[in-house]
């Protein structure tokens, strides 16, 4: 397993994997556009070649693009529902064209719609996103905190979407980034042994774990179950050091790289010590 977080990209996407080797990291995460709104900037042949360029001197094994926070693919308004689908194509097309592992959404929220007609719509843009697609750059869904209508809060209804969308396109480049934080407060437990194999268990029967693509560790503010999105530093929550220990050795994981997202740029960096720590 390789470790990373999410760095910053300004002045260019070819800071990005700069930026990831000083905060120590081997692969790392960012957004190629303002994940507030706006149109997203230029990448010109020599951007692209610095940014491919820079992954390579400073020894980044993976890169992934965060899709902006506005995606919502449950609109009942045309424009963002719509616009939701174009961003998220442009955003693989603008991965593959840096040579990114993967890029991963947050699906939007059904509370326009409700829950079955959310889904469907999600299920829908997101065929309509990949249908025609063959780029380099994989699709993750990332799973949700549960507040409110949020859709994606359960391996269940990540499951029902992924498999409508693989009924539809087979060999769609798609599966899950899965967030330790937003797991525990949908009630999936990390903290110890016996709950990992639980949680684990629950995703392979919901989804596959051969789906599971990519981890965002953060440990949670919150207790388990709590539906609050809440980032912690690893060991500093409701999870535990262990948990994420546990999570580095487990011999169906190992392969997998993890993304930090916790709160603040210092606090990484005994993040990241504790996650290379476990992982001899």
């Amino acid at each position: 397993m390789k470790f990373g977080a999410h760095v910053s990209a300004a002045g260019g996407v070819f800071n990005a994997p700069v930026n990831a080797a000083k905060a120590g990291c081997e692969c790392f995460q960012f957004f190629s556009r303002s994940p507030q709104g706006g149109p997203a900037p230029k990448l010109t042949p020599e951007i692209i070649a610095a940014f491919k360029t820079n992954c390579k001197k400073y020894k980044q094994t993976a890169s992934y693009i965060h899709a902006p926070y506005f995606i919502n693919f449950a609109s009942a308004l045309p424009r963002i529902k719509h616009g939701s689908v174009s961003i998220i194509r442009q955003e693989l097309e603008r991965g593959s064209a840096l040579g990114v592992t993967a890029m991963m959404t947050h699906l939007g929220s059904a509370k326009d719609l409700g829950e079955a007609k959310g889904v469907a719509q999600t299920i829908a843009g997101l065929i309509e996103v990949l249908t025609g697609y063959t780029g380099s750059t994989e699709l993750l869904l990332e799973n949700s905190a549960g507040a409110g209508a949020i859709i994606g809060d359960t391996f269940d209804e990540l499951g029902e979407i992924l498999k409508a969308i693989k009924k539809k396109l087979p060999t769609a480049p798609i599966g899950i980034c899965l967030d330790t934080c937003h797991a525990f407060a949908s009630g999936y437990d990390w903290s110890d042994a016996k709950a990992l194999a639980t949680t684990l268990k629950d995703f392979d029967k919901h989804i596959g774990l051969e789906y599971l693509k990519l981890f965002h560790f953060n440990d949670s503010l919150t207790e388990l179950n709590a539906q609050r999105d809440r980032h912690a530093h690893l060991g500093k929550g409701k999870i535990g050091a262990t948990a994420f220990k546990l999570i580095v050795q487990h011999p169906k994981l190992k392969h997998l790289n993890a993304i930090l997202e916790t709160p603040t740029e210092t606090g990484r960096v005994a993040d990241l010590k504790l996650l290379k720590t476990a992982r001899k």
